[in-house]
């Protein structure tokens, strides 16, 4: 028997959760340019280094932007659904004879 809690609703997080977490995605991945350009300035005497760091930091801002406006795809794992047991001497519902629940 399976010792996961039972999910008794497929609702996808709610939209507010989703812009939060989109917001915290865009947020890091533009803060991580910001050390890129300065190092990029602090290392201009070596001029490989510098356009190494430079061109790190010009795809970010694109890719933050795509990132963030991605929605999350819906979950395709297996979830523990909560299933009620059939008590002795109740007759089963029509549902659950299709379902083949109670057998």
């Amino acid at each position: 028997m399976s010792r996961s809690p039972a999910l008794i609703t497929t609702a996808a997080p709610s939209a507010d959760e989703q812009l939060a977490r989109r917001r915290r995605k865009y947020v890091v991945m533009m803060a991580c340019r910001i050390p890129c350009l300065v190092l990029a300035g602090l290392t201009a005497h070596v001029g490989w280094l510098a356009l190494a760091f430079l061109a790190i930091s010009v795809p970010l801002p694109w890719a933050a932007v795509l990132i963030a406006n991605d929605v999350p795809a819906r979950r395709t794992e297996r979830i523990s659904r909560f299933r009620p047991r059939p008590r002795p001497g109740l007759p089963r519902s029509a549902a659950e004879r299709r379902q083949g629940l109670g057998e």
